[in-house]
């Protein structure tokens, strides 16, 4: 139950912080980048060894590859929202329903992993979180503050938040119905869709091509905060058994 209401108050925090804040660009850009420090980490220390030390090992390769080849094609939809490709000016260029069907696949397929997660407080979750609310925020700039000033809320824009918070837990729900033994495989394509996100938001030139030393701190602490939880999760496991 903290799962569920852990995913869903990201994504109406996040949009709500949007709403308030959507003209301010660049908390948006230092959410997602932080959020990518974040999820990179989580990505490296936590679904790919997972992935790699089940049976099926190096054959799962290829369902990394296609989460980041999966992601690819989501961001047609999205216009790259995952990763803080929007601008105000074009807006007109995405379409609600093309913009409402790539989130929800992105964030539907995030949570299947969730269903066989034992602690309520995983990393892999608190990536999912911290991951949510950049683009809940960018979300909500979109649809509630648009041209710098505050909109009041439609029916379309509220389905959008609702299924947008709704997807993860739904994907968990399903999750319950597979067999157990497939969840490397579901890890293996969430870990491409994160090693993708993560590292198109980290590695993205600067437009004057200086040295960003904001952005370098920001994914320090990202990373910082991640390991902080991959630590904290290790020794509460190991706590735990005894």
């Amino acid at each position: 139950m903290i799962t569920v209401l852990l995913l869903i108050f990201s994504v109406i925090a996040g949009v709500f912080l949007g709403k308030y804040f959507g003209k301010k660009e660049k908390m948006a850009k230092n959410l997602l980048i932080l959020s990518a420090g974040f999820l990179i980490t989580i990505c490296l220390n936590e679904v790919f060894p997972q992935v790699y030390t089940a049976e099926a090992g190096s054959s799962l390769g290829i369902f990394v590859i296609g989460g980041v080849l999966l992601q690819m094609i989501l961001e047609a939809l999205t216009k790259g929202f995952e990763h803080g490709h929007f601008h105000h000016h074009s807006e007109h260029n995405i379409l609600p329903m093309a913009l409402m069907v790539g989130l929800f696949i992105h964030a539907f397929i995030e949570g299947i992993p969730l269903a066989n997660e034992t602690q309520e407080w995983s990393p892999y979750l608190l990536g999912i979180v911290f991951h949510n609310l950049p683009i809940s925020f960018i979300l909500g700039a979109f649809l509630f503050n648009r041209n710098g000033e505050s909109q009041t809320p439609s029916y379309p824009s509220m389905l959008i938040v609702a299924l947008f918070a709704l997807a993860s837990p739904m994907g968990m729900l399903l999750g319950n119905y597979f067999n157990p033994d497939l969840q490397p495989y579901f890890l293996a394509i969430v870990g491409g869709i994160f090693l993708h996100i993560s590292s198109v938001i980290i590695f993205e030139s600067n437009k004057n091509h200086n040295i960003d030393w904001l952005k370098i701190g920001l994914v320090i602490l990202g990373v910082s905060l991640a390991l902080s939880m991959h630590l904290f999760h290790d020794h509460a496991h190991i706590g735990h058994q005894h």
